[in-house]
C-alpha cells in the first residue's frame, strides 16, 4: 500500500496526528510519504522515524499562491503515484482536492472545518465533497457540524489519540523545580498557539477573578503565535507577576506535570490534543464546550459554556483552591485517556478505512 499524507501545518496538533498515522502505517509495512512545508518539526521527526518526506511549500491561508501550490502538489502526487491520498486540515484539503479531483482514493480530515472560521468556505466544502471518497472527523461534534452544513460525504469519527505510555503522571514538585516554578503556589497551565481561535485572551480576562479567590495562583502560557506581542502589550493583566509567558516548549509533558489544572479556553476546535495529553498526564482540565471537549473529558474536569469567562474563572479558582478535587479529576482523566484515547486505537481505525477504500 502506498499512502501519501498532505498537510500544511507542520507544528502543533495536526502535525502530531499526521506523524502518528505515518509512523503507524510505516510499521505496517506500507510505503508512506508525508508531503508538507519544509519548516517546523514535522519533517525532521518523520525522517527520524523512517518516514519519507517530500517538501511542498504552502502557506496557511488561501490566496493568489494557491494555483502554484496546486500545480506543485499535482506533480508530486503524479511522481509518488499513491494508492490513497490523505489530506489534513483546510489548506491541504483545498489544494489536494483541486490537484487530485477524485482520480485517486481521497481521504479528507478537516481537524476543524474551515467554515467555522470563514463562513463563506462552506460553499467550497459542499463542492469539494464530490472529490472526497472518505471523510474522517475527529469528534462527533465535528461530524455534526459537517452534516448540518449539508456535507454528505461518507464519514467516520476517529477520535484523536495520544501516546499514553510517553505521557503519564509525573511528580509535580520535580517538574516545577525543573521549570523554575514556585513549589507551593497553585499553577494553571495553558498550552497552545497564541491566536484568537485558541482564546488565551479569554483566559487572561478570567484571571483577575481567579486571583481574587486564590491570590498566590500562577498562570503559565505555553506557546507562541501571532497574538503573543499584541496580548502581552495590550491586555490589562498581561504584565501581572502571576502570569508567566513561557513561549514555545519542546517539553510540554513537564508543563502538564507541573500543573494543578490545565486550561483550554478555545473558541473552536475539532478535538484538541491538549485535553487528551493533560488527561494522560493525570491532570484536571477546565475547558469551554467547543468541538470534541465533552467527548474528551467526561469526569476528567469541567466543561463550561463557550465564552463564559466568569464560569471559567469560577471553575479554575475552585480547583486551584481545592487541589483534592483537581487530583481526583486527574485520576479519572488518566483512566479515560488510557481506555479510549490511545494513539494505537486511532491509527488502527484509519488504517482500516484506507484499506477498505483502496480495495473497494
Amino acid at each position: 500500500m502506498r499512502v501519501v499524507h498532505v498537510t500544511q501545518p507542520v507544528t502543533a496538533g495536526v502535525a502530531e496526528v499526521v506523524r502518528q498515522f505515518a509512523v503507524a502505517q510505516r510499521d505496517r509495512g506500507w510505503s508512506v510519504t508525508v508531503v508538507c512545508p519544509p519548516t517546523g518539526w514535522l519533517p525532521e521527526r518523520c525522517r527520524a522515524a523512517g518516514v519519507d518526506v517530500c517538501a511542498w511549500p504552502a502557506t496557511r491561508n488561501p490566496g493568489p499562491r494557491v494555483a502554484g501550490e496546486v500545480l506543485r502538489l499535482r506533480r508530486i502526487l503524479r511522481r509518488l503515484d499513491p494508492d490513497a491520498v490523505h489530506l489534513h486540515s483546510s489548506k491541504a484539503g483545498l489544494a489536494g482536492r483541486l490537484a487530485v479531483r477524485g482520480r485517486r482514493p481521497t481521504v479528507f480530515q478537516p481537524h476543524m472545518w474551515s467554515f467555522q472560521v470563514s463562513p463563506a468556505a462552506v460553499a467550497w466544502e459542499r463542492f469539494a465533497a464530490r472529490w472526497t471518497h472518505q471523510l474522517v472527523c475527529v469528534s462527533d461534534d465535528e461530524l455534526e457540524v459537517g452534516r448540518a452544513a449539508r456535507i454528505g460525504t461518507p464519514a467516520e469519527v476517529v477520535c484523536n489519540g495520544v501516546d499514553t505510555e510517553r505521557l503519564r503522571p509525573a511528580d509535580r514538585v520535580a517538574a516545577r523545580r525543573r521549570l523554575g516554578l514556585p513549589l507551593d503556589s497553585p499553577v494553571a497551565v495553558c498550552v497552545g498557539r497564541l491566536a484568537p481561535l485558541k482564546g488565551q485572551d479569554q483566559l487572561l480576562s478570567a484571571w483577575p477573578a481567579v486571583l481574587a479567590e486564590v491570590p498566590d495562583a500562577r498562570l503559565v502560557l505555553v506557546g507562541d503565535g501571532p497574538m503573543t506581542e499584541p496580548w502581552r502589550a495590550g491586555h490589562p493583566v498581561a504584565r501581572h507577576g502571576s502570569v508567566v509567558w513561557w513561549g514555545h516548549s519542546d517539553d510540554v509533558a513537564t508543563h502538564y506535570a507541573a500543573a494543578d489544572v490545565v486550561v483550554l479556553p478555545s473558541r473552536a476546535e475539532g478535538m484538541a490534543l491538549v485535553p487528551l495529553e493533560a488527561m494522560a498526564c493525570g491532570r484536571s482540565v477546565v475547558a469551554f464546550d467547543v468541538g470534541g471537549v465533552r467527548q474528551s473529558l467526561a469526569g476528567g474536569g469541567a466543561v463550561l459554556p463557550a465564552g463564559d469567562v466568569p464560569a471559567l474563572a469560577e471553575a479554575l479558582a475552585g480547583r486551584l483552591a481545592y487541589p483534592v478535587l483537581a487530583d481526583h479529576e486527574g485520576r479519572l482523566g488518566r483512566r479515560r485517556a488510557v481506555d479510549l484515547f490511545g494513539a494505537d486505537r486511532a491509527g488502527d481505525r484509519v488504517a482500516t478505512l484506507l484499506e477498505k477504500l483502496v480495495t473497494g
